[in-house]
Formats: C-alpha cells, structure tokens, sequence
C-alpha cells in the first residue's frame, strides 16, 4: 500500500461512523445561549442555535473556510501506550489536513449541486461558514512502519462537527450548530481497508453536508411562501 493510501486509510477510519447521531435532548439545552441566540428545535443537527429573526434566504453564495481538525484530549498517548506501531506528530497532521481537504470537497459538491455559488471574498449574498472538527478519535488507525500491519476494530470510534455561520458584511455571528457521530459497535473486529474507510469517510461528510444545504432550502422556500 503506498503512502497516500495509507493517509486516506487513516483519515477515513476517523471518519467512519454510523449515520445515527447519538441522542441529544435538545430539550436538554437552554433556549437561550449565552450569545443571545435562540435554540432551533426542528433541525436536522443535534444542537443549534440562531439569531432571533436570522434569515438564510438571503444568501446565495457560500464562503467555505477551511476545517480546523483536533483529536480527542491523549489520542496519541492512548495509542501508543498498548502498540508496537507508534503514532507519530506527523501522522496526525497528515490526518487533519486530509480530513479538512475532504470537508471542503464533500460541502462544495453538495452546495453546487444544489444551485448555490462559493466565494471567497465578502457580499450582500455571501454567508461565511467556520467549521471546526473535534475530539476525534479513531480507535484501529492503519498507519505505514516498517512491516505490513493490518488494523482491525469492532467501531471506528466519534468525532464531533461544530459549525459557525456569519454574514460576510457585517461579520456577525447569525448561528451555530452542534453535532457529533459515533460509530456503532458490530460485535465483531472488522479489517478497515482504504477503499472501503474511504467511501465511509465520504458518506458521513455528506450526511452533514445535506443537512446544511436542507437547512438554506427550506429558508429559500419559507421566503418564497411568504410571498
């Protein structure tokens, strides 16, 4: 297996995850945050908040920022404490730049494929979007030593999206949402090939994807009924 099929293996093993996010109540959470916002209780994410009267109609175009990534608190740690393959500084970044490179990639298909436009300077229709990935945590990770090494589990591990939008002119946070997926466990260690942990890695990035573009669809159409 060469070097980049090796990275992808990693990246997407952190990536996959059931389609089922764990429950969170939304009743759970406050229905004002500390930000002023809202809390939206009708949305395809686990948690999100709103400015009160926010209107996502008006924005056509999309200014996609790059992910920042960041594993779970002692991932490298906790690997290399029970295995020969150790985990190194490198390795990890290779994982978060990949991880972010597929983000961008799986949002802007989506957003396209629905008709919206991506920028990448501010305007009256532009809408900025900040997401950030955190506490992932893959639990077999395929990394390349000196010895062919096949890695197996019985679940992928988690990893949680946090995502900010802001109007491009006036640089206000409109909204913020929430959402962590975790895989489920199949009662038996599975291989985690490339090919397979790949297409998986896709998948999840697109459940996202979709719920985003749902929730700029349903804003457009709200506005057009209102008409």
């Amino acid at each position: 297996m060469n070097s980049s099929k090796i990275s992808f293996a990693i990246m997407a093993l952190l990536l996959t995850i059931a389609a089922i996010s764990p429950v969170w109540a939304k009743n759970s959470q406050p229905a004002v945050n500390d930000e002023g916002m809202e809390l939206v209780k009708d949305s395809e994410l686990a948690i999100v908040y709103a400015v009160p009267g926010a209107d996502l109609s008006i924005y056509k175009q999309i200014w996609l920022e790059d992910a920042t990534v960041a594993f779970k608190k002692n991932w490298q740690r906790d690997q290399n404490r029970y295995k020969s393959l150790k985990i190194r500084t490198s390795d990890m970044e290779r994982i978060q730049h990949e991880v972010a490179t597929v983000f961008r990639e799986v949002f802007t298909k989506e957003l396209l494929d629905g008709g919206y436009q991506m920028a990448e300077e501010a305007g009256h229709d532009v809408l900025i979007l900040k997401p950030a990935i955190v506490d992932l945590d893959v639990i077999a990770p395929d990394v390349q030593g000196s010895s062919r090494s096949l890695s197996f589990s019985e679940s992928a591990g988690e990893m949680t999206l946090k995502l900010e939008l802001y109007d491009s002119v006036t640089g206000d946070k409109i909204a913020k949402a929430t959402d962590r997926k975790r895989d489920y466990r199949r009662g038996y260690a599975e291989w985690r090939s490339s090919v397979s942990n790949r297409s998986d890695a896709k998948r999840m990035m697109t459940s996202w994807a979709k719920a985003f573009r749902s929730s700029l669809d349903e804003a457009k159409l709200a506005a057009i009924s209102a008409h």
